[in-house]
Formats: C-alpha cells, structure tokens, sequence
C-alpha cells in the first residue's frame, strides 16, 4: 500500500494543474465608442463672435487638435501657473487619491502572491511531564523531558476555476479604477483653481465697479443737498439720490465677502490655511484669452475621459467579480507537504532517525450554506448590469458636457459682444446725464435712471468677460485635461 501512494498523489497532483487553464465566469471585452459623429444636433460655429474688451477675443475651434496637459498656462498669467503648480503639489485631496491608487497597486500584488505555493517556517522547543498513567512517550522511557521541533510546510491551491486569477483580475481593474480617479482628481483641481482665479478677478472687477457708482452717486447726492439748501432742488430729488446711493453702498458687503470667501477657496485648493496663504490679486486683463480651441473627436472622448474610463475599469471590476463568485460555489484543492525533525536534544535535531515528512491532498466542495453562494453570486451579476448601465450613464454625460461647453462658448461670446455695446451705451448716457443735471438741463430722475443702467450694465458686462474664461476651462476639462501628456499620470502602459 506504502509503494503505490505516491503515484496516486503525483497524478492527482498533475490532473489539477491540467484543469488550472479553467476561468470561469464571463470575460469582459473592453466596449466600443459610441456611434456618434457630432456633440450638438446643430452645427457649432467654428469661430466665435468679438468684443473689444478683455476676454473678448473671437475663438476658432479646431477639430481634432490635441489637448495639452498644461492648458491652463494658455492664459498667459504667471500668477495662475505658480497657483495651479503648488496645488498640484499640496492639494490634500490629490494626495489622498495618489495614497488610494497605491494602496490598491499593492492590493494587487498581495493577491498575486496566491499563485504560488506558501512556505512556512517553523521552530518549536518545549518542556513537559507525562502522566505516569500513561505510556512514557520518548523512546528512553523518561516521564519527563524537552522536544525540540523545526519544520517546513509548503502548501498550495491550485486555481482550478480560476477564483484566484478572477480575483486578481477584479483588484487589478479596481487598481485602473483607483488610477483614474486620481487622474479625475488631477483634473478636477486644475479646473477648480482656474474658475477661483478668474471668479476672484471678477469679484474685484465688481468691487471696484461698485466703488466706482458709490463715488459718482456720493457726488451727486453732494451736488443735490446744495441745490437744495438753495432751492433749486426739491426734497424729493435729494431723497431719491440718497436712496440710490445706499442700496448701492448696501451692494459692497455681499461683494466683499463674495470675495473674502473665493480667497479662502484659492488657499484651500492650494493646500495652505486661509490665514496662511499667499495673497492673491487676479485680474481678468491680465488673463489672456486663448484664441484657438482643440475639440476631440467624439470617438476619442471615451477614451481621453477619466471619470469613463473609470467607469469602464469599474465594469470590468464588476465582471470578474462574477467569476469569483462562481467559483466559489466549485470545489477547491489544496496540496499539502511538511517536513522536519523531533529531537529530545537540539544538538541531536538534524541527526539521522529524527526526521519526519507529510504530503496531502484536500478536497473541499460547499454542500450547504443556505443560499449564501447562491445569491451571492446572482448580486454580483445584478452588480455587473448596473456597473454597465453607470458606464453608459457617464459616456453620456461626457458628451453632454462637452455638447453644453460648445454652445456655451457660442452663446456667451454673443452675450459679452452685446454686453460690451450695452455697457458703452450706457456709459456714454451717464456721462451726458452728469453734465445735463448739472447744467440744469436734464432732471435729478434721468440722472437716477442713467446711474442704474451703468450700474447693471457693468455688472452683466464683468460677469460676461468672467464666462468666456470659464467656458474655456470648462471645454478643457470637457476633452479629458490632456492628462495623457503626463507620464506620471499615465503609469506604465502610456495608455490614453
């Protein structure tokens, strides 16, 4: 019986490595782009309309230019590009994003380590008495004495049904996920300290805008109040002035902590305690609009957008997960060997007649667990259908995003071209009503009713410029940030 035990251990041993090639479980096939030629049902204009103020430069979209990873230094602002460098650098969310994608590399490759056999160590050394009831165990017949026990154990499971490479397969697309996360991470920031920069410029150009009506209004109210105590002017006129100067000194509060708050914004995203940071002072004549615009092929966007190739590596992840949990409702194998050496004596340990040896073969198979594997397995395949409908649900809403920046930067660049004029218009008719009141010429009501129309126009006429700026951030972020131009960003395999 002793003789043929080893052939039978060899032969199953060599049957399970011969099923090993067995996955089961459905492979995940990367998906193709969508069908869509176009964003936008309506032709885009290639070139946008102008105004002669800042950021009123007309811009060219060029189909299929690529996206440059340092897009932001294309407003020409050595103030924005130290702004966004140093975010990069300390930015706490980034750095716990980057943490995330190792942590989940290193997954990886502790769970890879399950391909190959574990070997344990191990030395024992004890002192004990045997009951003199019971047959002296040594085979000197001492009641008491020392064993000392140094062994090598080797075992290993082979991966029949593929529940190790699945779930290697599952972490290495989680790892992906992982990865483009942090990438979206990335992005996401250089956006975000771009619209803080050009929202603090705007908030200035707003302040400063508002001190400028409250100093035309106080002068006026002051020219009023004399004409008054001449009586060349009735109480009500000096009434409706005074009115209309507080509610525009009532409107630099709210601006004032508008940007007190966009500042704190600036420090965080830079990684520094508000009353920390480095002072700020953007200005949106010092950005400078970029006068040419890459637009990706819609074929290209799935694969230049991280949050979808997110979504694509959490669909793969959903996928394998499947196979794991087929799996585990199959039989698992392991072999098993030991070897080593009992000695009453540690000088005596590696002396001939103290060794012993073991090999095994255990096979184990669920027979009942109340419906665990069962529906285990029926939720991940559940999780695989929603992993695959989130996927399409993000391609969507790329496309919508990038649909929604193109008619923005058409629409906003008409709406400061028409802000711009309305502006001047208005100027222009404050100016008259200035001279006209003082001369006589015109009422304290027509002077009112000019000072408002400056007042909004201005406003609508900043927030315009502010748009065109972030329209042309927004378009950026859109296409995928250019991340692929960053080999830190793109890891080992240059992929896009």
């Amino acid at each position: 019986m002793t003789v043929c035990r080893y052939p039978v251990v060899a032969g199953a041993i060599v049957a399970t490595l011969l099923l090993a090639g067995c996955v089961v479980g459905p492979d995940f096939h990367k998906p193709a782009a969508p069908d869509v030629k176009t964003y936008t049902s309506e032709t885009v204009p290639a070139q946008t309309a102008s105004a002669p103020v800042a950021g009123g430069a007309a811009q060219h979209v060029e189909s299929g230019a690529d996206i440059p990873g340092d897009w932001w230094k294309l407003f020409q602002s050595a103030s924005l590009n130290a702004l966004v460098e140093r975010s990069l650098k300390q930015n706490p969310d980034l750095a716990a994003a980057q943490a995330a994608l190792t942590a989940a590399h290193e997954n990886v490759l502790a769970q890879r380590g399950a391909y190959y056999p574990a070997i344990d160590a191990d030395a024992s050394a004890n002192r004990q008495k045997q009951a003199g009831s019971l047959a002296p165990t040594p085979a000197n017949n001492a009641m008491q004495y020392s064993l000392f026990t140094p062994q090598l154990s080797v075992s290993y499971v082979p991966d029949v049904f593929g529940l190790n490479r699945r779930t290697v397969e599952s972490l290495q697309a989680q790892a992906q996920g992982a990865r483009f996360q942090m990438i979206a991470a990335h992005i996401a920031l250089t956006a975000n300290v771009v619209n803080a920069a050009i929202g603090e410029a705007s908030l200035h150009e707003q302040v400063k805008s508002t001190e400028q009506l409250v100093d035309i209004e106080t002068h006026a109210v002051g020219i009023l109040r004399y004409q008054f105590e001449k009586g060349y002017a009735s109480r009500l006129d000096l009434a409706a002035q005074e009115s209309q100067l507080a509610q525009t000194q009532a409107a630099l509060p709210p601006l004032h902590k508008q940007l007190e708050q966009q500042k704190h914004l600036i420090a965080v995203l830079a990684g520094e305690f508000p009353a920390q940071a480095a002072a700020t002072d953007f200005d949106l004549a010092g950005l400078t609009l970029p006068h040419d615009l890459p637009l990706s092929l819609p074929s290209q966007l799935v694969e230049q957008r991280p949050d979808v190739r997110q979504a694509q590596a959490n669909w793969h992840a959903a996928s394998a997960q499947v196979g794991v949990a087929i799996a585990s409702r199959l039989p698992q194998i392991t072999l098993s060997a030991n070897a080593g050496s009992t000695a009453l004596e540690i000088g005596n340990v590696f002396k001939s007649g103290t060794g012993f040896w073991g090999v095994g073969l255990d096979l184990a198979a669920p027979v009942f667990q109340g419906g665990k594997l069962l529906h285990a397995e029926r939720a991940a395949k559940a999780q695989l259908v929603q992993a695959a409908a989130q996927y399409r649900s993000t391609v969507m809403t790329a496309f919508q995003n990038v649909a929604d920046t193109l008619v923005a930067l058409d629409e906003d660049a008409k709406t400061l071209q028409a802000a711009s004029a309305a502006a001047d218009a208005a100027k222009v008719t404050l100016d008259l009503a200035q001279r006209q009141t003082q001369s006589g010429y015109a009422s304290e009501l027509s002077l009112l009713n000019a000072q408002q129309a400056w007042q909004q126009a201005r406003m609508a006429l900043i927030q315009a410029q502010a748009n065109r700026y972030t329209d042309t951030a927004a378009l950026y972020l859109a296409l995928g940030g250019g991340w692929w131009h960053y080999t830190d960003l793109t890891g080992n395999d240059h992929e896009k």
